[in-house]
């Protein structure tokens, strides 16, 4: 029956078997070491994203690559025009409390670093080593991580550290700069949320402006009224959504009486179509987002996302212009 045996002379002794084979074992694939790497490291996947925006007729490419098991990155970026001229390359190595950004044209590098004194200290840098200029800050959680006290001070120091106290509701910042006049003085910003009668208030106060602002918003209307002091400039915004895929907003300055509007229709979860107005402008416009208009090219269908925009001044219509972004990600 095919390939038996051939009769043991012996009964009493067991059949023997052929001698172990004498070569050398074959070599691994080298997808087995890595896609031809040294035998037992693999090679770190690689990412590369290319964008491309007609406005500017620039290409920006991007190539990155996780080393030690993600605990840092390196990556690569770069701009090119139609014509294959490079500019602005710039060389990264990040990890999560130190980073190393190199310009290769410059031939300069700028140095960023955090690190923890103790549970409730930390300290952060900056230093641009061409410029010998940088930034250093200390935060301080006073007791509820919610409450914070951050100094910071240029460095070499131009005057007194700049004071930030972050707290539930807002944060409140003092900083000495320089009037037109070369005087020194204390600037005080802040902002300040809390919510009141069913939507949010929030105040800022920036450079001597106080801006007030009302947010009410509910599962099919936002109201949005604002007014900064003490020019006494009001505005208002309104959203209203028709349904889940489609959604109206609208903008109004009383002080100039100019106003915009934009129309959002989903046609699906990786389609959008928006079209507006702008009458300061005076130009319409209209846009198809093929994948998250903020999100990431990986979020998008194969890995790509795009936006054709067609902008059309009321003025001239015949300088109707067509612009597209388009940007895609492979992995290796």
């Amino acid at each position: 029956m095919g390939d038996s045996l051939p009769p043991n002379p012996n009964p009493s002794s067991p059949p023997s078997l052929p001698p172990p084979p004498t070569s050398s074992p074959a070599p691994q694939s080298s997808a087995a070491c890595g896609g031809g790497g040294i035998v037992g490291v693999r090679r770190p996947p690689i990412r590369v994203t290319s964008e491309f925006d007609s406005e500017s007729s620039l290409f920006l490419h991007k190539l990155s690559c996780k080393l030690f098991d993600g605990l840092a990155k390196l990556k690569l970026s770069f701009q090119n025009d139609p014509k294959g001229g490079v500019g602005f390359p710039e060389l990264g190595f990040l990890t999560k409390h130190f980073s190393v950004l190199y310009d290769l044209e410059s031939r300069n590098a700028l140095l960023k670093g955090s690190f923890d004194l103790a549970d409730s200290l930390q300290v952060r840098a900056t230093h641009d080593v061409k410029e010998q200029q940088g930034e250093v800050a200390m935060i301080a959680k006073l007791g509820d991580p919610s409450y914070k006290l951050e100094l910071s001070s240029f460095v070499p120091s131009v005057g007194l550290p700049k004071a930030t106290f972050h707290f539930p509701l807002g944060e409140v910042s003092v900083a000495e700069k320089k009037t037109d006049e070369g005087e020194k003085i204390l600037s005080v910003n802040g902002i300040v949320q809390s919510r009141l009668l069913n939507g949010v208030c929030t105040a800022h106060y920036r450079d001597n402006d106080l801006n007030l602002r009302y947010c009410y918003k509910d599962d099919e209307l936002s109201f949005i009224p604002s007014v900064t002091l003490p020019s006494n400039a009001l505005s208002f915004a309104l959203k209203r959504r028709f349904s889940p895929s489609d959604k109206l907003s609208y903008w109004y300055h009383f002080d100039s009486n100019d106003w915009s509007a934009v129309y959002k229709h989903n046609m699906d979860k990786d389609v959008k179509f928006k079209a507006g107005y702008d009458s300061e402008l005076r130009l319409a416009w209209a846009s198809v987002w093929v994948g998250g208009e903020n999100g990431k090219a990986k979020m998008a269908p194969m890995k790509m996302k795009a936006q054709f925009m067609l902008q059309t001044p009321l003025d001239d219509i015949h300088s109707t212009v067509f612009m597209f972004r388009v940007k895609k990600r492979w992995d290796f």
